[in-house]
């Protein structure tokens, strides 16, 4: 019979689904500025110009209808023909519109790209989440999580398995990682793993950890079960399991 680690550990759940992609939201300013450039493409100043006049005549008539008052895409457009004119009216005489060329336009795709990478980036890390989150709750099914080491973003993983689970406290895998965090296993070997878990980690946690490094430097050789009060402390009072283990340090010095 496979024994839970701690005992009492948390329920089995199902995996989640994979990371979907999220669907871009419809910007009709956006889409209604690149309808402009593309049409004023290759314009002179007189044809932009025209188009401006164009663009004004429809607004007004828009601004009669109330279910066409709101019309966000023309006010767009309308803007962006304003700007277009202004700039080659500052232009040289025969200068005609690149969008290719234009600062403002190329900002624009600059701060598009880089905020698509960005969302890129995000949805690989969530996805990187999703699959730890999915190992993990593999191990615990095989009864071997105590047994592994944890990696750095294993806390982002506990939160995504606490979020499956309707937002319940999955104790084992606390446990197992107060266990490492207080033993200085897998990534928390690195000090600065350490210091960085302080804010990643719930102070359930931290105090549980706090607690275990102290009990193990007074009582070496200590087993899990004669530890399992540790759990419970920290759960349900993790300052009063702060306060002990800051005492335990305290009592320790006075030995040395």
């Amino acid at each position: 019979m496979t024994r839970m680690w701690p005992p009492g550990g948390g329920t089995r759940r199902p995996l989640a689904p994979r990371v979907a992609a999220p669907r871009e939201p419809v910007d009709p300013a956006r889409i209604g500025r690149r309808v402009v450039r593309r049409r004023a493409k290759g314009m002179d100043a007189g044809a932009v110009a025209a188009a401006l006049e164009d663009a004004r005549f429809d607004v007004r008539q828009n601004s009669r209808h109330e279910d066409l008052g709101d019309d966000v895409r023309g006010r767009a457009e309308l803007a962006e023909w304003e700007r277009l004119d202004q700039l080659l009216t500052a232009a040289a005489p025969g200068t005609v519109y690149d969008p290719d060329v234009n600062d403002v336009v190329q900002a624009e795709l600059a701060a598009d790209a880089a905020a698509a990478s960005a969302q890129e980036a995000e949805l690989r890390e969530a996805m990187r989440i999703a699959a730890r989150a999915d190992e993990l709750q593999a191990l615990r099914e095989l009864g071997t999580l105590e047994q592994t080491e944890p990696r750095t973003g294993d806390e982002a993983a506990r939160d995504e398995l606490t979020r499956r689970a309707g937002g319940y406290v999955q104790a084992d895998v606390d446990a197992w990682l107060a266990h490492a965090l207080a033993a200085h296993l897998g990534h928390y070997r690195d000090p600065a793993a350490r210091e960085e878990a302080a804010g990643l980690l719930t102070p359930p946690v931290l105090a549980h950890a706090a607690l275990l490094a102290e009990l193990a430097r007074l009582v070496p050789g200590a087993n899990v079960d004669e530890l399992a009060f540790v759990a419970r402390l920290a759960t349900t009072e993790p300052e009063a399991a702060d306060a002990l283990a800051a005492l335990l340090t305290r009592v320790e010095g006075t030995q040395a």
